[in-house]
This record gives structure tokens, sequence and C-alpha cells, in this order.
């Protein structure tokens, strides 16, 4: 059962950075400290967070300042083309990106993808636990699993996907409160 909880712990994990990245109308630097940018002429990938300092002086505002001040445009053109909503401006050794408040509608829209990407996340949870429940029918069908083992496990694995979808409920319930918050 190690191996299943391992699976859905990463699907949790993934669920948590996946749904930090939609923006809430405040700055965070979430929003753009996985951005992949093309530095040193295209020679090297690296995130965001990877090239220099990510920094929020207030509500509407982030900074970046490069370790390299060398790749600053690079940092400002890739956050721009990444489509985030944002506009990064190049202030002395950092990039500046003012963070606009959201509207009524756009909070909608940042709903509806938060809610698709928690579905996302409770179809992997369940495809976990079916393929597990299908491993242990074939082990019942070969004689390896007795049927009050296959009992046990089966109640087992269905009490730690409903932990699961429960923490990703949580998850959810408290982006959408931060989404709507004005």
């Amino acid at each position: 059962m190690g191996d299943v909880s391992v699976k859905m712990g990463k699907v949790l994990d993934f669920i948590k950075q996946d749904v930090s990245t939609i923006r809430t109308g405040k700055a965070t630097s979430a929003l753009v400290e996985n951005v992949m940018i093309n530095a040193y002429g295209g020679t090297t990938k690296m995130r965001v967070v990877e090239l220099g300092t990510i920094s929020v002086p207030d509500v509407q505002s982030l900074t970046i300042t490069p370790y390299d001040p060398s790749i600053i445009g690079e940092i400002r053109r890739d956050i721009e083309a990444a489509n985030l909503g944002l506009t990064p401006i190049i202030d002395r050794e950092m990039v500046r990106i003012s963070v606009p408040p959201l509207t009524g509608e756009r909070r909608q829209e940042f709903v509806k993808l938060l809610h698709r990407k928690l579905e996302d996340g409770r179809v992997k949870v369940r495809q976990i636990r079916h393929d597990k429940m299908s491993e242990m029918k074939r082990g019942f069908e070969e004689k390896t699993l007795g049927e009050d083992d296959r009992e046990r496990l089966e109640k087992e694995l269905q009490e730690l996907t409903d932990k699961i979808i429960a923490q990703i409920e949580a998850i959810g319930e408290a982006k959408e409160k931060e989404i709507l918050n004005v």
C-alpha cells in the first residue's frame, strides 16, 4: 500500500504546486517562479526561481533580482511571453512586475480553471486506486491474495483515496476563497 500512498502524495504535491500558479489578484512569487526562461542566448532553459531572487514588496507588485544581471532582458521577455497577464519592466538591476487587480469576470474564469485542475487531480487519484484494485483482483484470482486480505486492502485503499480527495477539496476551497476575496 506504500507505493499507492507515494503516488497519491505526488499527485497531491502536484495539485498544490499547480493551483498556486492561479492568480488571486495578490502578488505572490508562485505566479512567476516556474516560468521557463531561455537564458544565455537560448543555450540554457531554467526556471525564474533558479535565476534570481523573487521578492514581494507589496500586494500589487513583484521584483526579480537576477543573480547574473546580463540575463535581465531574457527574464523580462520570457515572463511577458508566458501570457500570465503580467507586464514586466526593467528597473535598473531588477525586473519589476505590477500585478493588476482582477475583475469579477476574470475571477470567475480563474475559479473555473481551478475546478478543472482539481478534477484532473481527482481523476489521477481515482486512476491510481483503480490500478491498485485491478492488481489486487489479479492477486486474488491467482490465489496469491486471500479473500480477507483483499477486502481489508480494498477498504484501506478506499480510505486512503477518500483522505487524498478530501485534501484536494480543502486545497480547492482555500484557493477559491482566495480568488474570490476582493
